[in-house]
């Protein structure tokens, strides 16, 4: 039994698997880790060991706290992971994109995929039915979008997210969700368009926090599994560790 945790830019998400099946999950805030770990540990005796992706949040006292409840395992250069990578900086390459990626090898394998990540960033990851990973792309997500047209303007609102009713917006605010909205669903129909013409049978994921937000509106055929980040460091878990 795993727990694992993703701490990203806005929640955390913790999930206790049985094998590669959630049991339990919560949902809280980093200032609210430790409790919620202890919370988990209490409830699922059987917990072993815990494995944490951070996008930079997380200090490394954080880490050493939640030691003293669980054992930690943490990504490194060694670790053991399910596919090879032509990645030119993996350096650089972010915990979240490897999960990502190998989950895409245990669930989806000898496929192309294409890995949609709708966080606060959008990501693309791309591995081939060779198991290669080949790299992929960034861009803002949806609220990234709507705070830069608020932070780098003068007289533009911050708008909560809203699907806009038509292409055309006939004022302001709908103008801003028709640009933010219908451009993210054009970017990522358009990347997916542009996959499929390149790689045959292509298998497309979509995850992250804007998932059920964004699957219902998109033209392209998709998967959507919103906790695909967490199986994917569920698996790398156990690919590294004996227990």
């Amino acid at each position: 039994m795993n727990l694992v945790i993703d701490v990203g830019n806005t929640n955390v998400k913790l999930a206790v698997f049985q094998d590669f099946v959630i049991i339990g999950k919560r949902i809280g805030k980093l200032e609210s880790l430790e409790k919620d770990v202890a919370v988990l540990v209490k409830e699922f005796k059987d917990l072993k060991k815990a494995i944490i992706s951070s996008v930079g949040r997380l200090k490394e006292k954080d880490i050493q706290i939640i030691s003293k409840q669980i054992e930690v395992y943490t990504l490194n250069k060694n670790s053991k992971l399910p596919f090879k990578s032509k990645y030119k900086t993996p350096e650089t390459l972010g915990v979240d994109r490897i999960a990502l990626v190998s989950a895409s090898t245990k669930f989806y394998p000898n496929q192309n995929v294409l890995i949609i990540d709708a966080g606060t960033c959008i990501t693309y990851d791309f591995i081939t039915s060779e198991n290669v990973y080949l790299g992929g792309a960034i861009s803002p997500g949806i609220r990234l979008r709507y705070q830069s047209l608020n932070n780098l303007t003068e007289n533009l609102p911050l708008l909560e997210k809203k699907a806009p009713k038509n292409l055309i917006g006939n004022s302001s605010k709908e103008s801003i969700h028709s640009g933010v909205i219908n451009g993210i669903l054009m970017e990522i129909d358009g990347a997916i368009q542009e996959y499929n013409k390149k790689y045959k049978d292509l298998t497309v994921i979509l995850t992250g926090g804007d998932t059920d937000f964004l699957s219902k509106r998109l033209k392209s055929s998709i998967f959507a599994n919103s906790n695909f980040l967490l199986e994917g460091l569920n698996f790398i878990l156990k690919l590294n560790s004996n227990k």
